[in-house]
């Protein structure tokens, strides 16, 4: 039997849509447990993030990359958005990996990686992108400060996303006591902050550095620094240091005077009990020292040494006296007779109190009287012991006994 054409080539038509239909239900079920696997990816504003999708096991099914506006980037290797900032790295069956130059903060969000298997599938990944923090900056510096006045300073920086911390130090030491502010920025993306320290001027604050630091995810652990040098101006301090603690009579003496102070003090003013100096031939002024040679007992009194600088006047007084070598041997033979003595009366007292102890014993014997005077050694009981006793006290004398 022979067929018509008409025939055969509706049969070989429907044995093509046969194999079509068996092999696309064969091509879902292979990519039924197949998944697009990504990664959320974090990248610093202005920098290069990268995008990778990748699929095992994947039977020719394309890949594709939209944005968070679910705009196509590409498509396997063609793409699709204008965007010259955005680069195909690699296609395959495998893997679409995309690559976005110069990040921006408007990038940031949710990217889908599709598969389109019978269902699609599908896998997001999340663009962070951080928002560097402007260089700090400090204000409310004011130089030169007097000693006591207070200080405000307050650190901000800008831009920042997340929020950055700020941090206060003075030389090496951080500053806790301090107000921290987070406002948002305009963009509403990222953030201002400003932290403010308060502290009382003081003389050792002089020449400190007082910085600000900025610490963010962004930075590397690279944090970035503000610094200012504070400059504290106070009244000067004065202190008098003598050569020697114990200056005689022939021997020279020089009086130090210690000042500092800022602005430095002026050169320092000496007077001796209120006045000018008595004898500027043996009382020299050198700078700020004082030397006074051949000293006698017309040099003792109270030396005032006085510094001033603009912010005031302060003073130190030292008050000198002169000894006599000679008085102090012939005082050092006094003490020595002294003593001497006082040795002798304590051994002369001490050997009269043994030789009177002595006589005292040898003038002054003990006696007692024995059983045989007392007439109780032969008596039967104790009333004729009494009764003998008491009978035989006239020849008691006879029969004492001495003892020494």
């Amino acid at each position: 039997m022979r067929l018509k054409p008409s025939v055969v080539l509706r049969l070989y038509s429907l044995c093509g849509i046969l194999i079509q239909v068996a092999a696309s239900k064969s091509k879902a079920k292979g990519s039924q447990g197949q998944f697009p696997l990504t990664q959320n990816v974090t990248v610093i504003e202005g920098e290069t993030a990268t995008l990778t999708c990748r699929v095992d096991q994947n039977d020719n099914t394309s890949l594709q990359w939209s944005n968070p506006a679910q705009q196509t980037l590409y498509f396997d290797d063609k793409k699709a958005l204008r965007d010259n900032r955005i680069e195909l790295l690699r296609a395959s069956w495998h893997e679409l990996t995309i690559r976005v130059t110069d990040v921006s903060l408007s990038d940031e969000g949710q990217y889908t990686c599709s598969l389109f298997t019978m269902p699609v599938k599908t896998s997001k990944a999340f663009l962070t992108v951080l928002g560097v923090p402007e260089v700090p900056q400090i204000s409310g510096f004011i130089s030169p400060v007097m000693e006591g006045d207070r200080m405000e300073l307050t650190c901000k920086t800008s831009g920042s996303k997340p929020a950055a911390d700020i941090r206060w130090f003075k030389n090496d030491k951080e500053v806790k006591d301090v107000k921290y502010l987070k406002e948002e920025d305009a963009n509403r993306k990222t953030f201002t902050v400003s932290s403010t320290m308060n502290f009382k001027a003081d003389r050792s604050d002089d020449g400190a550095v007082v910085s600000c630091r900025v610490d963010h995810e962004s930075l590397n652990s690279t944090p970035q620094i503000a610094m200012q040098v504070l400059e504290i101006h106070y009244l000067p301090s004065v202190k008098i240091i003598p050569s020697t603690l114990w200056p005689e009579e022939g021997q020279s003496i020089t009086l130090i005077c210690e000042s500092k102070g800022k602005p430095l003090p002026d050169p320092v003013l000496w007077t001796k009990d209120g006045g000018d100096l008595p004898d500027p031939e043996r009382m020299v002024v050198n700078g700020r020292e004082l030397n006074i040679n051949s000293l006698n007992r017309t040099d003792n009194g109270t030396y005032r040494c006085e510094a001033a600088n603009s912010i005031g006047l302060n003073s130190a007084e030292y008050v000198l006296i002169i000894h006599d070598p000679n008085a102090m041997a012939e005082k050092d033979a006094t003490d020595h007779a002294v003593i001497g003595g006082i040795v002798a009366v304590v051994v002369f007292v001490t050997l009269c109190s043994i030789i009177l102890l002595g006589r005292y014993l040898a003038r002054h014997k003990g006696t007692y009287l024995t059983n045989e005077a007392k007439g109780a050694e032969d008596a039967p009981d104790a009333d004729t012991a009494i009764i003998n006793a008491e009978g035989s006290q006239v020849n008691a004398e006879e029969k004492k006994e001495y003892f020494i």
